[in-house]
């Protein structure tokens, strides 16, 4: 009892949401009973229907409707056994896992990591490591989701290498990863993506508005470091004290106690520096001339060629520059003796992610059926619809709009399917109220963040709790989903009242990003408001009789602005 006390009620309460979280099944059986699961409310709720929003009478696109499709039936099983294989192979993380991770074989094997990993720890103090953690995170969105596959480990082996708990590392670099996704200093792929949802979405009020792909960017850019505060301050304050002291066993107590950076390796990381140096300025001679070999055709948006093809590398870039990287460390450090050391260390860099590619296979199949079943699609409009039915404006409507967002995430892990969905929905919504599509785009993109690291429908969720099984073999979903419950609620609490005060202040959301929809936008909703307030004073007015009430305020109202023009004149 005193014990508790101690740890205080939150520590409690995660403790108890760890328990009950492991005593779910193991990641690979609880997939498989959702698949059940799934298959079942397939065949319960076969033929309900939603109209697709963005359709019907009201936009002048045919009305189309969303159906429940029952996977039990003939061709719904069929769909299943025929694709079985290629809901595989085509599983989006599953690729980029397994050929990053070829590369970083070589470079971890080679002991390259260790070695730059020490350095970084000498020459950093101790007290920025998890906030540098936190915003590598947020940043490595650059690299699309090589931040799931690299930096989480990474947060892993700097936070043993200073003695700390590594699940705390893990639990850092997994928040800013994933709970800070969509904030970041640098354009990212994500910008374009949601902007070509949201314009034409806002085309549904005004044919002719179009959406700058980096309208959200100042505020993105600026949620940057509160995000890594956030982080930092969850890290240090809760994680750490509740996870304690760690005790390493085996080779990872041998490999933990061996901290001396040897001449050899420094002269080998030296190199391996040089070589990463070499591959980057061959990657931006193929990327920055408009002509270069990663760039696209000719986007309008960006008045350049796009640089699509350069987004699409980004995996095969990462697995080229950790496998250079180790191959001239390893040799420079005598680690790698002949072609056959190499192999070997690739082979077993995927001996060790069988566990993974398991989970992975069965994760595939549940995320394939239920977006086949349209069960997420439906239950994410009729959230909407119970949203819009409470009656809610302005500033009330956004928060209100960023918590449903938040919580259909925890049902369907694409950004983009949820944005198809929602932004038919909310941007005319809004649009309608004075509030600009951009506005309504970044309310999604906040909402879409802080959630992604509660649920286990994350497709990398299954490799993160991998990670964490690597030093807690008793580790489960409980052990996860507690550890990023505070990251959530965290995030929560710092980006929703910053991007109020934000709109309180008028600031511009990103190049070509109003906060309202019009010419003078805020002059518009705020003519908006006192029209409809006029509006009703009318009409309260005609019910008693008294009809001249409404033009005569009118125009005692504009009296002044015309004196004051002719004022002016005189002045002149």
């Amino acid at each position: 009892m005193e014990e508790s006390k101690k740890r205080g009620t939150f520590q409690v309460i995660m403790d108890k949401i760890e328990y009950v979280g492991n005593k779910l099944p193991q990641p690979v059986t609880l997939f498989a009973i959702l698949i059940g699961i799934v298959l079942l409310l397939s065949w319960i709720f076969s033929g309900v229907s939603v109209l697709r929003p963005g359709t019907g009478s009201d936009t002048g696109v045919p009305a189309e409707h969303i159906v429940v499709e029952n996977l039990l039936t003939r061709d719904g099983l069929q769909r299943i056994f025929t694709n079985m294989v290629d809901v595989f192979a085509e599983f989006p993380p599953l690729g980029l896992v397994l050929v990053v991770m070829l590369g970083i074989g070589v470079a971890e094997h080679t002991g390259m990591i260790k070695v730059a990993l020490r350095m970084f720890i000498s020459k950093v103090p101790k007290q920025l490591v998890t906030f540098f953690i936190v915003i590598g995170g947020m940043l490595s969105s650059v690299a699309v989701d090589a931040g799931y596959v690299i930096l989480i480990p990474i947060g892993a082996t700097l936070f043993l290498g200073m003695g700390r708990h590594p699940l705390a590392g893990i639990a850092a670099a997994f928040a800013g990863v994933s709970g800070g996704f969509g904030a970041n200093v640098l354009p990212t792929g994500l910008d374009p993506m949601l902007a070509a949802f949201t314009e034409p979405a806002a085309n549904i009020i005004d044919p002719e508005y179009t959406v700058n792909p980096l309208s959200n960017y100042y505020l993105m850019a600026a949620s940057v470091p509160l995000v890594g505060i956030a982080g930092t301050w969850v890290t240090e304050k809760i994680i750490v004290p509740r996870l304690g002291e760690f005790r390493p066993e085996g080779a990872m107590l041998e490999e933990d106690s061996t901290n001396e950076i040897k001449p050899i390796e420094r002269k080998a990381l030296k190199w391996s520096m040089i070589s990463i140096v070499a591959v980057l300025v061959l990657v931006a001679i193929a990327v920055v001339p408009a002509d270069g070999l990663l760039r696209g055709d000719f986007d309008e948006n960006i008045g350049k060629n796009c640089f699509r093809p350069f987004y699409d590398s980004i995996v095969p870039i990462m697995f080229i520059l950790f496998f250079i990287a180790g191959l001239v460390h390893g040799i420079v450090a005598k680690t790698i003796k002949n072609d056959k050391d190499v192999s070997d260390m690739t082979a077993k860099s995927m001996s060790s992610m069988g566990l993974y590619i398991v989970i992975a296979f069965v994760a595939a199949q549940f995320v394939a059926y239920f977006n086949w079943s349209n069960l997420g699609s439906i239950l994410a409009v009729k959230g909407s619809d119970i949203l819009t039915t409470i009656g809610f404006t302005g500033i009330p409507l956004i928060i209100a709009f960023i918590l449903i967002s938040s919580l259909v995430n925890l049902i369907m892990g694409s950004a983009s399917a949820k944005w198809a969905l929602l932004a038919p929905i909310f941007v005319p919504m809004l649009m309608l109220m004075g509030y600009s599509p951009e506005i309504t785009q970044a309310a999604y993109r906040i909402g879409d963040s802080y959630s992604n690291i509660l649920t286990p429908l994350l497709p990398y969720f299954p490799l993160v709790i991998v990670f964490v099984q690597k030093y807690d073999k008793t580790a489960g979903i409980g052990t996860l989903i507690s550890m990023m419950i505070p990251y959530a609620i965290a995030f929560m609490i710092a980006r929703i009242p910053m991007f109020v005060v934000w709109i309180m202040l008028g600031l511009p959301l990103g190049i070509e990003g109003p906060l309202y929809y019009g010419d003078d936008e805020k002059e518009k909703i705020e003519n908006h408001q006192a029209i409809e307030e006029k509006v009703e004073e009318y009409t309260e007015d005609e019910k008693s009789g008294d009809n001249d009430t409404f033009v005569i305020e009118n125009s005692e109202a504009k009296e002044p602005e015309e004196k004051t023009e002719i004022e002016a004149e005189d002045d002149n």
